[in-house]
């Protein structure tokens, strides 16, 4: 990996250079060189570096340092391979003597070891080959234009030939005999589930046919995996990599789902991910089919043609694969080259694999081992970089966990028993066989819901409603199921697509608009009512989520049947009995993250958890490392501090308010008017000396629709409008945004106009969708309060049971219980999130108000992140800190007048700003 040397600017940590874009911070190159040694020595890394401090850019000049360090080395051992052989030629000599170690002649012992150094120079020569030809291609396609549009040139005269050779087939298929069977159309063909041949099935690798080119077999290099939890945190990324030294060598490539990389129109219609998935795969296997049948003989029907993927050309991804290793490509790019090049980006992207560098993806793709398999990555002797990782642990809880309703389980049934009677004909015995297995199952499940599949689950009501969980064998065994094989059921739906199949076949007779043949409408009246009653229910969703949930349940309940294939001990089933059987739920919980955290580390050789704010990183100590059987001399941290000025930031622990009322806002005391009140006061009191925006932080929902409604009668909330217009986040995400720009439009008006109103206040919730990955920079967060402790709900079923669970697997620490020591790094990675909105860069400057005593608690208070708690106050009463913020609030005002102008960004809230 060749880089510009004039191009950057060096920094040096033990001979290691770190190109870089201009003169890097200390904290950057303390953070670079810790990564370059953390990198080097394997193991696992927890990298701490706040927002603003170029963390990204850090990451990418020091991860591509070490990787191009790496691939010298590589050379370096290739060429001493290559020379083995012959220096030990040349220095070998005939002898009979004995090998007194071996009792055998030495002649004997130099043959073996000379052989083991030919084999070894031979797969050094190999893999040398391989490079040098990947190298020569992409530096001609690199620099030769008229080698890119060959390619198209090529598939423009194939899809002529193809158009030609089905016009004729066409015409020959009208002279060609009728069939026994009843006669189908062409789309409902496509409905019947073909043979299932075995269990034990062949995998087929990534969609690749047998004679495909060996050049898609090459070994992978070593490289860098790079994921994030947003797709435009993962664009971000590249567009760093893109302005980096780097940028100009580096072979990245940008994975993505089906869903934002597919460029056939008539699947990307689909909308909801998992019917995109379905469709695709079917469409590759009605490809391989069609290409097995041949040609049919005479006098035998032709089949009837199954729909293809027209972009699912492997020349064209031989192509898209070459063109994205050259340049480096966010999603965007990607598929406007697939549009383009009339080429699958999702398969392309897949092809470059192999030979990239440095691979962009998110989340789930890295972390889902099923999906990881699937997408051809191979995490063996390779880096992970995980970014924005504060959420990690509940990232794969999610991930691994799976919820359906007694509604969906209801309706999949209907839909599979009314898609059996229609084709029993026409399924093969094993099709039979594993419906029949799943009717079984869905009908058990609803019976342990305490209802019947045959009964409207609208009206069905439950006798005994509460919460019940169970252990995975109890659940089977209660369920009545524990005899049979879920891993094979599981198999089974995932190689004959029948959840797409059923959706096909809902699609067709489910709904009540369609039209239909008398013999049609009386095979179907009877799914037509059912889903009509079901859709009739009282509970409104989002029109996405709830066209999947009606059409295709299937989907989610596969889910959930491979949740039931985790280790007993691993994971709980909730039983949620509300109401009716409807209401009624299934929700698998897994309890140890850790298991399918272990995998990705065993395989790696370095793995890096990286995050603006990872305090408390206990967390990720003991649930996620020390779970997986990970050796605490195995794990480094790193954190680094902020490069904004000490004076820049004012953090205050308030531990009591204007009328000497102590600020403690547990469950219990949070409802008294008088906290309300309180709380009130000092949002006056601020609101009358803090220029700009002020964001304020409540623990939920409800607490904020409470306080609001109190102050709305009591007053306050209108003397707070004199000086600030009041906005609130909305729960609906599509309307954040607009609630966004017309918080920034107001406080730039003010600024801009001056008067009596002096900015806008904002009232949030933490855990909702401003406290993470919005940025209130500048005047759209001159400060930041938080209302309290947001401890998560102990009630809850879910959390309860994990708290039990760690009470039982992990020790105590510093005389602390894990349970009790997860409500609080709970607590505290959210406060953490939330405070850490409002500094983004290094001119940047705001003050931060902690309304609660608790927060001074050292238990507490050492959970802070280092850089907020080495400058935080802590204020017993109101007078002081109230001094600070006026001090503060003033000199800022004059500070605010010398910045120069920002940039006028239309929408500010979602870019991290570097220096």
């Amino acid at each position: 990996m060749a880089v510009e040397a004039g191009a950057v600017v060096g920094a040096r940590e033990g001979g290691t250079r770190f190109p870089f874009p201009f003169a890097p911070y200390r904290i950057q190159e303390e953070f670079m060189a810790a990564l370059y040694r953390a990198l080097e020595a394997g193991g696992v890394g927890i990298f701490e570096s706040p927002t603003g401090t170029g963390k990204s850019l850090s990451l990418i000049c020091g991860a591509l340092a070490w990787l191009r360090d790496c691939e010298e080395r590589k050379r370096q051992d290739e060429a001493r391979l290559l020379q083995e052989p012959e220096q030990r030629d040349q220095e070998s000599s005939p002898g009979g003597a004995l090998d007194p170690a071996a009792g055998e002649p030495a002649w004997v012992a130099e043959f073996v070891q000379g052989k083991a150094a030919r084999d070894r120079a031979d797969r050094a020569k190999e893999e040398q080959i391989k490079r040098k030809k990947r190298e020569e291609r992409l530096e001609k396609i690199r620099h030769n234009v008229q080698l890119k549009y060959a390619s198209k040139r090529k598939k423009c005269e194939d899809d002529e030939t193809e158009r030609l050779l089905q016009l004729s087939k066409e015409i020959l298929s009208k002279e060609a005999g009728s069939d026994v069977l009843e006669q189908l159309d062409h789309s409902e063909e496509e409905l019947i589930l073909a043979e299932y041949e075995s269990d034990e099935e062949k995998k087929v690798g990534a969609g690749l046919d047998e004679d495909d080119d060996d050049d898609l077999e090459e070994e992978h290099v070593t490289k860098i995996y790079y994921c994030s939890r947003t797709h435009s945190q993962l664009s971000q990324f590249v567009h760093e990599v893109q302005k980096s030294p780097f940028g100009k060598e580096t072979r990245l490539v940008s994975l993505g789902s089906r869903q934002s990389l597919c460029v056939n129109e008539e699947v990307r219609r689909l909308g909801a991910v998992q019917l995109i998935n379905d469709r695709c795969m079917e469409m590759q296997k009605n490809k391989h089919e069609k290409k097995n049948e041949g040609e049919e003989t005479a006098g035998k029907r032709r089949r009837v043609s199954r729909a293809v993927c027209p972009f699912y050309s492997y020349e064209q991804m031989q192509f898209l694969r070459d063109e994205v290793l050259v340049d480096v490509k966010d999603i965007e790019q990607l598929v406007t080259l697939g549009k383009k090049t009339k080429a699958c980006p999702y398969y392309g992207s897949r092809y470059a694999i192999p030979a990239a560098q440095l691979v962009v993806l998110p989340y789930q793709m890295l972390l889902h081992e099923s999906t990881r398999n699937a997408s051809g990555i191979k995490l063996k002797d390779q880096v992970v970089i995980i970014d924005e990782a504060h959420n990690l642990i509940d990232t794969i809880t999610c991930i691994y966990s799976a919820e359906v309703s007694g509604s969906q389980l209801c309706c999949a049934y209907s839909q599979l028993l009314q898609y059996m009677e229609r084709y029993r004909k026409r399924l093969k015995a094993k099709n039979l066989m594993y419906i029949k297995q799943i009717l079984y199952l869905l009908e058990r499940f609803v019976s342990v819901l305490g209802g019947n599949v045959n009964q409207n689950p609208n009206t069905q009501s439950i006798s005994q409603a509460g919460t019940e969980l169970k252990s995975i064998n109890d659940f089977l065994f209660q369920s009545q199921i524990d005899n049979i094989n879920l891993f094979k059921v599981q198999r089974y739906c995932e190689k004959s697509l029948i959840s797409r199949k059923l959706f096909g076949f809902v699609e067709r007779y489910g709904a009540p608009t369609a039209v239909k043949t008398n013999k049609e409408n009386q095979k179907t009246t009877g799914l037509q009512n059912f889903l009509l009653t079901l859709q009739q229910g009282p509970e409104k969703e989002d029109p996405e989520i709830d066209q999947l949930k009606m059409a295709s349940p299937l989907m989610h309940i596969e889910g959930f049947l491979s949740a039931l294939t985790n280790a007993n001990q691993d994971g709980r089933v909730i039983l949620n009995r509300q109401g009716t059987v409807s209401q009624s739920s299934f929700k698998f919980l897994l309890l140890n993250p850790a298991v399918h955290f272990a995998k990705v580390v065993k395989e790696c050789r370095a793995v890096i958890i990286a995050g603006g704010t990872m305090q408390p990183v206990a967390d990720f100590r003991e649930q996620l490392l020390s779970c997986a059987g990970i050796d605490a001399d195995r794990v480094v941290e790193f954190s680094c501090g902020h490069v904004i000025p000490p004076e820049n930031i004012l953090p205050i622990i308030l531990c009591s308010g204007p009328s000497n009322q102590q600020l403690e806002f547990t469950y219990q005391k949070r409802d008294q008017p008088q906290m309300m009140d309180e709380a009130g006061r000092i949002l006056c009191n601020l609101c009358n000396v803090v220029p700009g925006g002020v964001v304020c932080f409540f623990p939920s929902y409800e607490y904020e629709k409470q306080v609001y409604t109190h102050w709305e009668g009591t007053g306050l909330l209108t003397r707070l409008a004199t000086k600030k217009k009041i906005f609130q986040e909305p729960k609906r995400a599509n309307q954040v945004e607009q609630v966004l720009a017309e918080y920034a439009k107001c406080i730039k008006r003010c600024s801009q106009v001056g008067g009596h109103m002096t900015g806008a206040l904002l009232f949030s919730v933490v855990g909702g969708k401003m406290s993470e990955g919005i940025n209130f920079s500048d005047d759209l967060g001159r400060c930041v309060v938080m209302v309290g402790m947001p401890y998560p709900n102990i009630k809850s079923p879910e959390l309860q049971e994990k708290m039990a669970w760690l009470d039982k697997t992990m020790a105590k620490t510093a005389g602390q219980a894990p349970s009790r020591m997860l409500i609080e790094n709970l607590c505290m990675k959210a406060v953490n999130q939330s405070i850490g909105r409002a500094i983004r860069h290094q001119k940047d400057f705001a003050s931060i108000l902690l309304l609660d005593h608790r927060y001074a608690r050292p238990a507490v208070f050492n959970k802070l992140p280092q850089w907020i708690k080495e400058r935080t106050l802590i204020k017993t009463g109101f007078g002081q800190a109230f001094a600070e913020l006026r001090k503060v609030s003033v000199t800022s005002s004059l500070r605010t007048l010398h910045m120069e102008t920002p940039t006028k960004d239309p929408f500010p809230f979602m870019h991290s700003s570097s220096p």
